[in-house]
């Protein structure tokens, strides 16, 4: 294939791929049909199948696009990791919030994967990505906590648990809310602000604290 051959072919496969978001958005996955994806990119539905497979494929390639929700707490930081476990954990949601608010492509895909209506087999692999992203951002959360409390940045009786659970739900909480919202207030602000008020209340609630929490559940 020559080199202005595999151009067309990258040129092609991504105006595919933005129509595919427009109307996936529009319709949802299950309603949409490939022949409108192909109308819309201006190619035929035999050029579609040629590229994807199913609108399965077309969805997965979208997501393949973008970082999803907590994949960023998998990577590595570095010795900014150790130094600030922390800071660590708060600047990447807070860059989280703040990308998603600016990308108008990541907030289509998202709402497209997070349709509550959609068949579970049309996200098959992106329900897949979304879980195993939930795990590995669960997890790194509950390690960063944890270098956190060693690094005399949480209090040493903090239930984890609890904290994990509730700094998680409240961050995807707010994603939620803002999808479904008419989006009157800035997500990269609000993100932050919440964050912030999460963790404070991580640090110093006394509900927050291990043996608080056990004598509570006693009773």
């Amino acid at each position: 294939m020559t080199k202005r051959r595999k151009e067309q072919t990258v040129t092609t496969r991504e105006r595919i791929l933005d129509a595919a978001m427009n109307v996936f958005h529009e319709f949802g996955v299950s309603h949409a049909s490939l022949a409108e994806v192909a109308e819309l990119a201006g190619v035929t539905r035999g050029s579609v199948y040629d590229h994807f497979r199913s609108k399965a494929g077309l969805l997965n390639a979208l997501t393949e696009r973008m970082e999803l929700p907590g994949e960023r707490l998998c990577e590595a930081a570095g010795d900014q990791i150790k130094e600030d476990p922390l800071g660590t954990l708060r600047t990447r949601w807070v860059w989280l919030f703040h990308e998603i608010a600016c990308n108008e492509q990541w907030q289509r895909v998202l709402e497209i994967i997070f349709l509550p209506c959609e068949a579970v087999s049309e996200v098959c692999e992106s329900t897949r990505r979304i879980k195993q992203g939930r795990t590995e951002g669960l997890e790194r959360m509950a390690q960063l906590m944890k270098m956190a409390v060693t690094a005399g940045q949480l209090p040493a009786d903090l239930d984890m648990d609890l904290a994990q659970q509730m700094l998680h739900g409240g961050l995807f909480g707010v994603l939620e809310d803002w999808f479904q919202s008419p989006r009157m207030e800035d997500l990269g602000d609000l993100g932050e602000h919440y964050i912030d008020t999460l963790l404070d209340m991580i640090r110093f609630s006394p509900a927050m604290r291990l043996d608080r929490y056990q004598v509570r559940t006693l009773h």
